[in-house]
């Protein structure tokens, strides 16, 4: 078992002073005398608390390094924060808690809290199906018309850029311990967002 700071002052006062000093030996086997129930130290061990006494002047503990460990109150109220709101971002619980932003996630890794993501489901509308029908048979006759037709399309990644604050499944999660299963339907066919040239074509040339 380590030495407390008790016990370090008590080899002190069994080492002595001037003339009445000890020899670590007989501080150890003194040591053991009073203390038969605990393990008995080392002359090193005597000898560090008597440098360490010479140099610092005391023997008390060195302050540990490393960040402070969080209270248990500061937990609760992270948890707290992810269960009354769990759309709460790291940044939020940082700023609203006045914390820094790896203890906020170093507190959810350890209660096992996961950031799920929003599955986006695809709205379908009752004309969809016929819509989609019509799309095919569209670019089917263009095609015979112009081999060339479908060539000629510059085709660009899935990306959908929306003017109304739509959802955005990469900054939206769900802090819980469980998959929610979240989910949230996805207007494929929204009026307020850019859409490809030539399916803006498409569409007038049906309109007309």
């Amino acid at each position: 078992m380590p030495l407390n700071e008790r016990d370090r002052i008590e080899i002190l006062m069994m080492i002595g002073v001037g003339d009445r000093m000890r020899t670590q030996q007989e501080v150890c086997r003194l040591f053991h005398e009073m203390h038969p129930d605990r393990e008995p130290v080392s002359q090193s061990t005597v000898s560090r608390i008597e440098r360490k006494y010479r140099e610092l002047g005391h023997v008390r503990d060195a302050p540990r390094q490393g960040r402070p460990k969080i209270n248990e109150n500061v937990q609760q109220d992270v948890i707290l924060s992810a269960l009354e709101n769990p759309h709460c971002t790291v940044r939020q619980v940082s700023r609203d808690l006045n914390i820094g932003k790896s203890s906020v996630s170093n507190i959810f890794k350890k209660v096992k809290y996961h950031p799920y993501r929003v599955r986006l489901i695809h709205e379908l509308a009752e004309d969809d199906f016929d819509r989609r029908t019509e799309f095919c048979e569209y670019m089917m006759d263009h095609n015979n018309q112009n081999n060339g037709f479908i060539a000629n399309i510059l085709f660009s990644d899935e990306a959908t850029f929306f003017l109304n604050g739509h959802v955005n499944r990469q900054n939206t999660r769900y802090w819980s311990q469980e998959n929610p299963h979240w989910m949230q339907e996805y207007h494929t066919q929204h009026p307020q967002k850019k859409i490809p040239a030539f399916l803006r074509i498409y569409e007038d040339e049906l309109t007309n």
